[in-house]
């Protein structure tokens, strides 16, 4: 009874958890659509230009971008040679600090808002640098770089051997310790 009885609560938990992630908000006022709006390259460095498309506001609409967030300040987005999509570009100035910046476009005919990241990185993607080889992490095998110290080791560890089972001996013969 109670195995049946975790079966079912968990199962009607696991329904609510994806009813409660596929539910789609109610707003009045202001529409806000997240993710309409794309930013190409998602990932750029200061001093860098991003170049923004949104297909929400309609054939031929245009936009006006906000890239304040991350100090570039407004830019306008022009029909594109898409269908229905409006396209424009900002730099991102070369004093951005790195994070993930919030950017909006509100198009021109009816006022709804898309928004998109963009990611301020240091460095960019072609030139980051992957790790090679092992990783150093000091735990390694029996026969290290350096055989001085294996045997340095190992000697140190037949001495502790020896040393312990002397003194086990003479506790079980009961000459006292």
């Amino acid at each position: 009874m109670r195995r049946t009885a975790r079966l079912l609560t968990g199962t009607a938990l696991a329904a609510a958890a994806v009813g409660l992630t596929t539910a789609t908000p109610v707003y009045a006022g202001d529409a806000v659509a997240t993710g309409g709006l794309t930013v190409y390259p998602s990932s750029v460095v200061p001093g860098d230009r991003a170049v923004v498309t949104t297909a929400v506001c309609g054939e031929g609409g245009s936009a006006a971008g906000d890239a304040s967030a991350v100090g570039a300040g407004a830019f306008p987005l022009a029909p594109g040679s898409g269908e229905g999509e409006a396209t424009g570009h900002f730099e991102v100035p070369p004093s951005a600090q790195p994070g993930t910046y919030e950017i909006v476009a509100t198009c021109g005919d009816d006022e709804r808002r898309v928004t998109g990241d963009l990611v301020v990185t240091l460095s960019s993607a072609a030139e980051q640098v992957y790790p090679k080889g092992s990783v150093k992490t000091g735990v390694g095998g029996a026969l290290g770089p350096d055989p001085v110290q294996t045997a340095a080791g190992v000697a140190a560890l037949a001495v502790a051997a020896a040393g312990g089972t002397w003194l086990l001996h003479r506790r079980a013969r009961g000459d006292g310790i």
